[in-house]
């Protein structure tokens, strides 16, 4: 049976979708942000001499590195209810994108201290820095430029992780598209679309991470 194309619902929905898409956006934004943020305090975490601190940090990232991120929505729409803590569709999806991203960004960090001469910071101790301002101006934007491009990964990774939403019953990208289909039976052409939407997002974020790293990598290519 041949099947046969029908792009007017698509057209119609087309408002709906966009307009969709900005909760896709405003979600990866939000746990992108909180990700980085906690990402860097469980990199000290991990880092710290104090067993509690380390014990915490590792079992956060082993836990966030080595589920399915499906499976860590669930728990935090579904498994917290057990204990009486609930959580809205939109809050539940960014509290779990956003436990996710921390574990991975948590070793992007370790990886980018790694690659930062450790003399560098006793050399700016030894010019009369404090500790917080040798990690400010001498540490930090080195590694900053070391995880620039796995951060950026990373950000990729969470817009299209936040498909996922859908299953939790958020209207974002996916969950529209899903309602849509549902009321029209147009399959193929609903998630061909999506899929295109999604490309497009995806493509703007690498672009403005692109725009961002600019000022970042300026006085590299400067001393180079």
């Amino acid at each position: 049976m041949d099947y046969q194309f029908h792009w007017r619902p698509v057209i119609q929905a087309l408002p709906d979708l966009l307009k969709a898409s900005l909760v896709t956006l405003q979600v990866s934004l939000i746990a992108m942000a909180l990700g980085l943020m906690i990402g860097l305090v469980l990199y000290f975490f991990r880092a710290s001499q104090l067993r509690v601190l380390r014990g915490f940090g590792s079992t956060w990232v082993e836990i966030a590195r080595n589920t399915p991120s499906l499976f860590q929505i669930f728990v935090f729409y579904w498994g917290l209810g057990e204990f009486g803590i609930f959580l809205s569709s939109y809050t539940a999806v960014v509290a779990a994108l956003t436990f996710n991203c921390a574990g991975y960004m948590a070793e992007t960090y370790r990886g980018g201290f790694n690659a930062v001469n450790a003399g560098q910071d006793k050399a700016a101790r030894t010019l009369g820095m404090t500790r917080f301002q040798s990690m400010r101006y001498v540490v930090l934007p080195q590694v900053l430029r070391a995880i620039y491009g796995p951060m950026t990964n990373q950000f990729t990774w969470v817009i299209l992780a936040s498909s996922l939403g859908m299953l939790a019953g958020l209207r974002e990208l996916s969950g529209e598209t899903q309602y849509f289909n549902s009321r029209t039976f147009r399959t193929f052409e609903f998630f061909a679309a999506t899929a295109v939407i999604y490309y497009l997002i995806a493509k703007m974020a690498l672009l403005l991470m692109a725009l961002l790293g600019r000022p970042l990598f300026k006085a590299e290519r400067a001393k180079s």
